[in-house]
């Protein structure tokens, strides 16, 4: 069970879901035309945000409601052809190999407890098999987890390869072969005109697992990464080109390219303020904990200099989690040290190591979505007496990105994105800034459509999916105009725009 608290949702709901209808764009009145694009054959290149990718999991409603099958369906008002996608067997998501699960299912909302969603994911088994292949036209080529240089990497569709982590399961479903690249495999179709937005996933998996990778700035070998590294610039940069190239030897040099939001805009690095901890919640363990922990670590921290890694919890105002922050210099021995006169050896042994890198959050750090079900929860690797995540006992990194992690991912996005406009001027592409869309969605003002306001918050911003990371219907619409938008623009087309409000939000138990 996956829960999520929030504070004050239940009444906005309705704004986030709806039941999808027909584009509300009349075209009767205007001759929709092509301008300089030829639309008759169009294929999207990209990762989880190509194909359609929710709920943390892929499966048909949300590949029908993907952000190329909105933009195939205006095309097909100015000469666009059928728009082919390797649709999954079912609605709940996941993938096994053969008789094994390999993937899981869905998430949606169970019930509420307290005004919070409490997350679970579909009690199904999933019926999508991977050794399944798909073959013939595959319109959306957006592989889920899929990072730049996975688009021009031999192998990564070979099924032998899934286990042992070295193929990607949602490729292996439609790769031609197992040498096949995803960039040769679009480039073979010789689409007339194409869509491209990758990179995400390069900066995506270090920032979702509280930075537990290795910025890996300057070593252009990928093979060399781990799963959660950040990738060095110069290698997006290269993989980009590399399926650019691909599809301009095949003739296809019409087409247009996306750059890279800055993932902590988005409710999975939003939603858990940095100090949820209020007098209310805490109650009379405020004194207790001020005299017993707070207030001796505060003294033993200020005598080291550091005196500014804690403060005394507040009985007036919210209090900031407890972290362990990686960066900060290790005083597990100096502390050790100062608490052995009043905890005894081994306690304050126990006490150093600890707290020797712990601090308070603040707002610059991140406090990412999955912890929302582990703060004020009892930790059982922890001492008795100290032994309440985030109050007592630090936040492990992986729940926390924080500010000198963050920082590093804005300086990989900044890199990336100024790469990806140049290729764009490069290749005379139109050009998408999704970074300034999610930029805006992240805003109070938000976007509106038809009346109806859109936001990136949790839930009730209505764009962003259970999962925290991709989008419901309405996202991938917003996203879908932000495409004909630069379309239009470049290459003189008037392909009309989708109705956002038309489109699904979040899911509940049918």
């Amino acid at each position: 069970m996956k829960k999520i608290f929030l504070s004050s949702i239940a009444a906005s709901l309705l704004l986030a879901v709806s039941c999808q209808n027909d584009f509300e764009n009349s075209t009767e009145d205007v001759v929709v035309t092509s301008g300089d694009a030829n639309f008759s054959k169009y294929i999207a290149l990209g990762n989880s945000l190509t194909s359609g990718y929710r709920d943390n999991a892929l499966y048909i409603d949300g590949q029908n409601e993907s952000y190329p099958n909105l933009v195939a369906t205006q095309m097909k008002f100015a000469g666009g052809g059928e728009f082919v996608q390797p649709l999954m067997a079912d609605n709940n998501g996941g993938m096994v190999l053969g008789s094994t699960v390999i993937l899981g299912t869905k998430l949606f909302i169970e019930s509420f407890a307290n005004g919070s969603p409490v997350l679970k994911n579909v009690a199904a088994t999933p019926t999508t098999d991977v050794t399944k292949k798909i073959t013939g036209t595959i319109n959306n080529m957006g592989v889920p987890g899929a990072k730049s240089f996975h688009l021009v990497a031999p192998g990564y569709g070979n099924i032998n390869g899934i286990l042992a982590g070295t193929a990607n399961p949602y490729y292996v479903r439609f790769s031609t072969s197992n040498t096949s690249t995803v960039a040769g495999d679009a480039a073979a179709q010789k689409p007339t005109f194409f869509s491209l937005w990758i990179g995400n996933n390069d900066v995506l998996s270090y920032a979702t697992s509280g930075g537990s990778g290795v910025d890996q700035k300057g070593n252009t070998n990928p093979a060399t990464y781990g799963s959660n590294d950040i990738s060095d610039p110069a290698v997006v940069a290269g993989s980009i080109k590399g399926v650019l190239d691909a599809l301009k030897a095949a003739g296809s040099t019409q087409g247009v390219i996306g750059n890279i939001p800055y993932v902590t805009s988005i409710p999975y690095f939003t939603t858990v303020p940095y100090n949820p901890l209020t007098p209310a919640a805490l109650g009379a363990n405020i004194t207790a904990l001020n005299t017993s922990l707070y207030g001796p670590l505060k003294q033993a921290l200020t005598a080291f200099g550091q005196g500014n890694r804690i403060n005394l919890l507040s009985a007036t105002s919210a209090n900031p989690v407890l972290i362990k922050d990686t960066s900060l210099a290790n005083l597990s021995v100096q502390l050790t040290a100062a608490l052995t006169p009043a905890l005894g050896a081994p306690t304050a042994a126990a006490f150093g190591q600890i707290y020797g890198q712990a601090r308070q959050a603040t707002a610059e750090d991140h406090v990412l979505l999955t912890a929302s079900s582990v703060i004020a929860t009892t930790n059982p690797a922890a001492p008795a007496a100290i032994n309440v995540n985030g109050v007592s006992y630090p936040l492990e990194n992986q729940y926390v990105l924080t500010k000198t992690e963050a920082a590093l991912v804005k300086t990989a996005v900044d890199a990336y994105n100024s790469q990806i406009a140049n290729l764009a001027t490069a290749y005379g592409l139109a050009f998408v800034n999704a970074n300034a869309k999610m930029t805006e969605l992240n805003s109070m003002s938000g976007i509106q459509f038809n009346g109806v306001k859109y936001t990136a918050k949790f839930i009730t911003g209505g764009t962003f999916s259970l999962d925290g990371v991709h989008l419901t219907g309405r996202g991938y619409a917003v996203v879908a105009n932000e495409f004909l938008k630069a379309i239009n623009s470049k290459y003189r087309s008037n392909l009309p725009f989708v109705n956002p409000n038309s489109y699904s939000g979040v899911s509940f138990p049918n």
